[in-house]
């Protein structure tokens, strides 16, 4: 693990050992597309969980759990009801495709002391259908620490606002364009959104970077920024 990527585990790992019993730790991880924020959220999550385990064998759940933004795209049906269903789906993935609503409710209840005993359920995103599914990532009162990802998780726009002033760390990822771009073309022609590099390019320019200029432009205030490079190493600032 990059050693700056460490610091940032210690930091959150050092938070959650000064947490009153029944509070949740929750980290928001923020970025454009193509930024690496979905790695990193993951590599925080993993070594937050291994470290619990190292420190608490017994343990029978997990201490930390991630949820990505990405099971608050509106649905298909949706972008078609909206008054210019083209566009809505042209765009799909800038701000206004998703339900920042519902995002900020699912931060709120996670902001209750103690947590309920039952788990709270977020949605994920199904690639293989295009669209959410609902209620498919357990947040279960054991996990004491959510890392949150996304796009907008920072954004300095209501309700995205709302829901950042909950958390109690907000990291935003930063990336060139340029980076941005490449990655995107490859995992665009991977997934099979587009069927080549010419149309995954395209996308990433008519879509994706456009949202990501808006996320740059619009970012609320942060406690971290991780830069991303184009070897895949952390470089915190």
């Amino acid at each position: 693990m990059d050693s700056q990527v460490a610091r940032l585990v210690d930091k959150a790992w050092d938070k959650f050992q000064q947490l009153p019993d029944g509070q949740r730790l929750l980290i928001a991880i923020g970025g454009i597309p193509g930024s690496g924020k979905t790695t990193l959220s993951q590599i925080v999550t993993t070594a937050l969980n291994a470290r619990h385990a190292s420190l608490q064998p017994s343990a029978s759940e997990p201490v930390a759990v991630f949820v990505p933004m990405d099971g608050y795209h509106l649905t298909r049906a949706q972008l078609s009801a909206m008054p210019d269903p083209a566009l809505a789906h042209a765009r799909r993935g800038a701000e206004f495709t998703f339900d920042g609503s519902a995002f900020l409710s699912l931060v709120q209840s996670l902001r209750i002391a103690p947590p309920p005993p039952t788990p709270v359920y977020a949605p994920s995103f199904d690639h293989a259908v295009k669209d959410p599914k609902p209620d498919d990532i357990a947040i279960l009162p054991a996990h004491r620490v959510v890392v949150f990802e996304g796009n907008y998780v920072v954004l300095d726009k209501a309700p995205w606002r709302e829901a950042a002033a909950l958390m109690d760390e907000r990291w935003f990822v930063e990336v060139g364009f340029g980076t941005a771009r490449r990655r995107l073309v490859r995992r665009h022609v991977k997934a099979g959104i587009a069927r080549d590099e010419g149309e995954a390019g395209k996308r990433a320019d008519e879509n994706d970077l456009v949202n990501g200029e808006e996320i740059v432009r619009m970012r609320g205030e942060v406690d971290e920024v991780v830069v991303s490079e184009e070897d895949g190493k952390w470089v915190h600032e």
